[in-house]
């Protein structure tokens, strides 16, 4: 391989593209064209133009500029923005939700500091509801206080099975239990009127003289003693004492409330 010259090395080989000879040195009377290189060259150095949201991009970052720069003119304070729950996407239900358990916890603080009055007038309105007179027994009324074979029957009977509970039928203190003429056995309980209420004819009894009773409380047991003729209930109210006048005691317990 021969050495070959410096002009040598510039030349091109026949038929290949033209030598890329040197751009003329730009003129001052070329207006807007002055300074721009021509050629491919120039084409390569030229920027690409920005996207279609170039401008847009440009827009929003004057727009932003200028407003953050109308307070410093006019003196003031920007205004609050006010930003509603609809806008972190925050339903109703959402937004209720802790003040529904705020308003819980002072619901529950007021009713724990009033519990015990209100149990209170819980208790005495259901004092105020109980009976303070119950039947005696659950049975037929086979006789009235009426006449009877020639006599007065002064009471009530009340027929039933053997061993049917016997309550008292209101509030009062035993004056006696025990062995009775005609009744076989007989509970005597007095009443705070003074009323003396009469059980006759039971076979058991739970109570003694000077015990304290409430209405409902079981006293005895419906049997057949003394002078009865099948079992029930012999039940009667004298007036005032255990001697006193008879009353009906029909009538006595339905104004009462009590109804046979």
């Amino acid at each position: 391989m021969t050495r070959q010259s410096g002009p040598a090395l510039l030349e091109r080989p026949a038929g290949g593209p033209p030598p890329v000879t040197a751009a003329p040195a730009p003129s001052a009377d070329r207006g807007e064209d002055a300074g721009r290189p021509a050629g491919p060259a120039a084409r390569r150095a030229v920027r690409r133009p920005p996207g279609r949201r170039g401008p847009l991009w440009l827009a929003a970052l004057v727009a932003g500029a200028v407003l953050a720069g109308v307070p410093a003119f006019t003196g003031g304070t920007p205004a609050p923005t006010t930003v509603s729950a609809a806008d972190y996407g925050l339903g109703a239900a959402d937004i209720g939700l802790t003040g529904a358990l705020e308003d819980a916890e002072a619901r529950r603080g007021i009713s724990e500091a009033e519990a015990q009055r209100r149990l209170s007038e819980l208790a005495a309105s259901r004092a105020a509801r109980e009976p303070q007179v119950v039947l005696p027994a659950q049975g037929r009324m086979t006789t009235c206080f009426c006449m009877r074979w020639g006599q007065m029957h002064y009471g009530i009977d009340l027929a039933g099975p053997l061993g049917t509970p016997i309550y008292a039928a209101a509030d009062g203190v035993v004056l006696r239990a025990g062995p009775a003429s005609g009744y076989g056995n007989a509970v005597w309980i007095q009443d705070a009127d003074g009323n003396v209420h009469v059980y006759g004819h039971m076979r058991y009894y739970d109570v003694e003289a000077g015990d304290l009773v409430h209405a409902g409380d079981q006293i005895a047991k419906i049997g057949n003693e003394g002078q009865s003729t099948g079992p029930h209930l012999h039940y009667q109210i004298n007036r005032g004492s255990m001697t006193g006048r008879p009353l009906d005691p029909e009538e006595w317990l339905a104004e009462h409330g009590v109804t046979l």
